[in-house]
């Protein structure tokens, strides 16, 4: 069974940054993609950015500029830097690995609290 552990998260304030790390027990070049997710209180999941196994990156709007999704095979490892933080940032941050090319995640992290002071 695939565990995927996110470290990282904590409080900061408006404008700092923080690097999130989700490290898998496994090889991550096993998945296709893998992605940051995020929950705010109240709202639903959402995707924050993915990068394939040929490194590929995607972002949402929001993040767009402000984000960066990186992997590091040999620590079977990815980060997110993250920059520019907004109070509107604050969500519990999810890692996630998918096997296939399309289709839904198959493993999931246990998140990391990520909190914005304004």
């Amino acid at each position: 069974q695939v565990q995927l552990v996110e470290s990282g998260g904590g409080l900061v304030q408006a404008g700092g940054s923080l690097r999130l790390s989700c490290a898998a027990s496994g090889s991550i070049f096993d998945f296709n993609a893998m992605g940051w997710y995020r929950q705010a209180p109240g709202k639903q999941r959402e995707l924050v950015a993915t990068i394939t196994k040929g490194g590929s990156t995607n972002y949402a709007n929001f993040v767009k500029g402000r984000f960066t999704i990186s992997r590091d095979n040999a620590k079977n490892t990815v980060y997110l830097q993250m920059n520019s933080l907004k109070p509107e940032d604050t969500a519990v941050y999810y890692c996630a690995a998918r096997l296939g090319r399309i289709g839904p995640y198959d493993y999931w992290g246990q998140g990391t609290q990520v909190t914005v002071s304004s």
